[in-house]
């Protein structure tokens, strides 16, 4: 989810200084709010059907595979609905994060260049575990990418998650999704955000 549509939500900001289309934008009477959520909502949307190709997909494949593999692929309606409230979160997280880097590039090629340290966020907490094995603990849920891991495996696996696991995981992460909207909000008030480098 966070590799969803990345360019949908770095080519608005970035293109923009670059063909000096942004300050006729900010200089409309729209809030600052709407402009970011116009530009982070198609990301959104093409990030959450992504998701829903990846499910189907993992369905699908489930009736080819055999043995364990299969077992762990054959998720029933209640395991994708899980996996989607999952990732949701994150794909809320990584598309404001990007706007907010994407803010302060002065070009596409300097947006483009967060990618490669983005793409390996994600899977640090997962080498992390590999290396240093632990026993699950309430507040791992609370860390991003960290939390994420540790209930698709939950999912996977089939194991029951509780309610106090769901509410510390969905508070942490769509907390720090809203903390990463308003900072990129926070950015386009910025009136040197219209000046091109």
């Amino acid at each position: 989810s966070f590799r969803a549509a990345p360019y949908l939500v770095m080519e608005p900001p970035a293109g923009e200084r670059e063909l000096q289309s942004l300050e006729p934008l900010l200089a409309t009477p729209g809030s600052r709010s709407a402009i970011v959520g116009g530009k982070i909502g198609p990301a959104c949307v093409v990030g959450f059907v992504s998701l829903l190709l990846t499910l189907v997909a993992f369905k699908v494949s489930a009736q080819f595979a055999s043995g364990n593999v299969s077992r762990q692929l054959n998720m029933n309606i209640l395991s994708m609905v899980q996996m989607l409230l999952v990732m949701l979160p994150m794909l809320l997280i990584g598309t404001s994060l990007l706007t907010f880097l994407a803010a302060a590039a002065k070009s596409m090629k300097e947006a483009q260049s967060h990618m490669t340290w983005l793409m390996l966020l994600p899977m640090l907490p997962g080498y992390a575990l590999i290396a240093y094995p632990v026993k699950s603990q309430p507040w791992q849920y609370a860390v991003p990418f960290l939390s994420q891991n540790q209930m698709l495996l939950k999912v996977i696996r089939h194991e029951t998650i509780t309610p106090s696991v769901w509410a510390i995981y969905l508070g942490a992460s769509l907390g720090l999704a809203a903390v990463l909207w308003f900072a990129a909000v926070r950015r386009y008030h910025n009136e040197r955000l219209a000046i091109s480098g």
